[in-house]
Parts: structure tokens; sequence; C-alpha cells
């Protein structure tokens, strides 16, 4: 009896085993690195000991009985009302991008912005769930507009390749159109693996530029981590400083709080606009460290040069351990105390620099 249990063991393991391995070869968690692609994230500074790493070092911890208390403490993840969103017209994106500096939050880290003629879209995500199952974590409101109608966007710039930054649906939707992709080291394989052309697809390093339209695309540090299928830190996240002859933005990605704002600053001066993460954070070291809080978001800002502040990373999905408005409140706490200037649209409301913006707080519920 016990010979016989242990062969269905096995065979059910064996099983088990095969299709676990049957699942990591679906396109959805990516491609491989090899040949020029590998040679060239070899010879990154950031690339030590067989993968990319922070400077200093990610600090580590152990989280599991941190994450348990977290959870019991019975934070309102999901609001109790409906988020508004304004719809954005297709009709808007077959006409001209704004000749100055526009921005449209779609939700979480994907903002639309124009500048100077050209449009570009940060982390763009409209899929209903982020994950490689569609049981993942879902929307808790809809984007602006349907994946079908997202035309015109000249080029993406993607901060890294955690699911709820890195699309598969979104980017071979905009890829069919000819967009152009900006994305760290490693990156680029997983859009070939999705069929993007290669000619679309421009992998960076830390503080390389491109052009895109006589706009400058500047691939600048971020504290993070990454990959697809675990996270071994395959490849390279990033992010993003755009400039134009008149106008600027930052986009900064996944990052913990650290030194790489003042030095952004002192290279490229101040910008007139910065999409910086407010939410996703907890209190163990090691999440702080990559996922800063919102005190240390309005401090970045200011290090940047004190241009306006429009706060992502929030409001989209339940991917952490606090309310979901908790990010914006403090947000606005610690703004008022370092007087900096924070816009908070409405999923889908435009904010165009250098007119007036009249915030209305959309993330209270209705007395």
């Amino acid at each position: 009896m016990v010979k016989k249990f242990a062969k269905v063991l096995v065979g059910v393991l064996a099983v088990l085993a095969l299709a676990g391995f049957g699942i990591f070869q679906l396109p959805v968690f990516g491609g491989r690195f090899a040949d020029e692609r590998l040679e060239r994230m070899h010879r990154s500074p950031e690339f030590i000991d067989g993968r990319f790493q922070n400077t200093p070092p990610q600090k580590t911890d152990s989280l599991f009985w941190e994450t348990v208390r977290l959870y019991r403490q019975g934070q309102i993840r999901e609001p109790q009302f409906e988020i508004p969103v304004i719809a954005l017209s297709p009709a808007t994106l077959s006409a001209p991008a704004s000749s100055g500096l526009r921005a449209i939050w779609f939700g979480h880290s994907s903002v639309l912005v124009e500048i100077e003629g050209v449009r570009l879209m940060t982390d763009p995500v409209l899929s209903d769930a982020v994950s490689p199952v569609p049981i993942g974590p879902k929307r808790m409101h809809a984007p602006p507009i349907k994946l079908e109608d997202l035309t015109g966007i000249d080029a993406v710039l993607i901060s890294h390749d955690h699911y709820d930054h890195l699309d598969m649906k979104t980017i071979q939707h905009l890829a069919s159109q000819g967009t152009q992709f900006y994305v760290g080291l490693g990156v680029g394989a997983h859009l070939e693996r999705w069929q993007v052309a290669p000619a679309q697809i421009h992998e960076m390093d830390w503080w390389e530029s491109l052009e895109v339209k006589n706009v400058q695309i500047n691939c600048t540090p971020a504290r993070h981590y990454s990959g697809r299928k675990r996270q071994d830190n395959s490849t390279l996240w990033a992010s993003w400083l755009v400039k134009g002859a008149q106008h600027s933005f930052y986009f900064s990605g996944d990052t913990g709080y650290a030194e790489h704002f003042r030095a952004i600053h002192a290279r490229y001066g101040d910008t007139q606009l910065n999409l910086i993460k407010i939410g996703a954070y907890g209190t163990p070291p090691s999440w702080l460290d990559i996922h800063m809080d919102p005190e240390s978001a309005v401090r970045a800002n200011q290090e940047l040069g004190g241009g306006i502040l429009l706060p992502v990373h929030w409001a989209t999905f339940n991917l952490s351990y606090h309310a979901w408005d908790e990010p914006i409140l403090r947000t606005l706490r610690a703004a008022a105390d370092q007087d900096a200037r924070v816009v908070t649209p409405r999923v889908g409301e435009a904010v165009d620099v250098g007119q007036p913006f009249s915030n209305v707080e959309w993330y209270k519920p209705a007395r």
C-alpha cells in the first residue's frame, strides 16, 4: 500500500512539474536573453554577479509575520464608491499632440503625455488584471478609453517588467500601430517574444539618451527590482526624463527614495512636471527601500526642482498593505508642509502645464 501511494504521489508531482514547466513557456512570461543583448546586459555597470543590482545593495528582512500583521489591520483597500473616470474621445488621439506639455492619467502608472507635438505613454496597462493569469489583482476603475481605441502613440516608456507596468496585451496593440518602445536593458527580449519588431525596440542603460521627433528620451536611475517568471533582477529597471526645446517631464517608475533624484537634477536641471509613485509601500525597511512612501515622493519632487507633482501608482490596483486613499492623503499633507505643487486629476482628466488647474477631491466619498 505504501509503495503504491508513493508511486501515485510521484506521478502527481511529475504531472504538476510538467504543467508548471508548460505554463512558464507561455508568451506572457517574456523572452530569453542571448547573444548581443546578453553581452550588452553584462557590460552594464548595474549588472553585478549575474544580475542587475541596486547600489548600495537592496535591503532584506523577514516579511512573513509583518505581512500577516499588516493584513490584519483592517484597512479599506478598495474604494466604497465608484472612482470617477472622464472618458477620452478617440478623436482626441487623432488630432495633433499638444505643442506644449499635457498629461492625462489613465490610472496606476499609466500616463499619456503630450510634449511639443510628441505623444508618449508611461507604463501603459489597459488590461483588467495585472498578473500572468486573469485571476490576479483587478482594476478598481475602467481606463478612460478602450484599448482598441487607443491610437496615435508615438512612443512608450517602460520602467520595468512587472505585470502592473508591462502589459503584453497593451504592448501588442500599440506595436501593431508602429509605436516605438524605450525600455531598460533586457526588457526588449519580452517585447520580441510578443512579436514586436526589433526596429521598434530601444533598450537603454541608465544615463543613455535617444531622440524621438526632436524630443530627448533620457534613461535615468531608479531603485527597484525586476522579473517576470520570478523576481531574479534579470532586467534593468529605470526612471525616465524627457526634454523638449521648452518643456520637460520626469517619470519615476517604481523606486525607493535614494540619491538618484539629486543626481538626475544635477545633470538635467529642473523639470516642469513629475510623475512620481506614491503608493504600494509597506513599513518593513526592505519595502521602503524599493517602494518609497508619500513623504519621500514629495521630497523627491522637490529635489528634482520643485515642478508640478502628479502622483501615480495608486487607486487602480490593490497591491499593498495600506488603505487605498492613504497615499494621496499623506502626499497632500507632506506637500503642504513643503510648499510643493500637487495636481490630483481624475482618471482621464487633462493637466495642461502653464494653464490653471482646479483640483477636485474626487478621492473623498460624497457627503
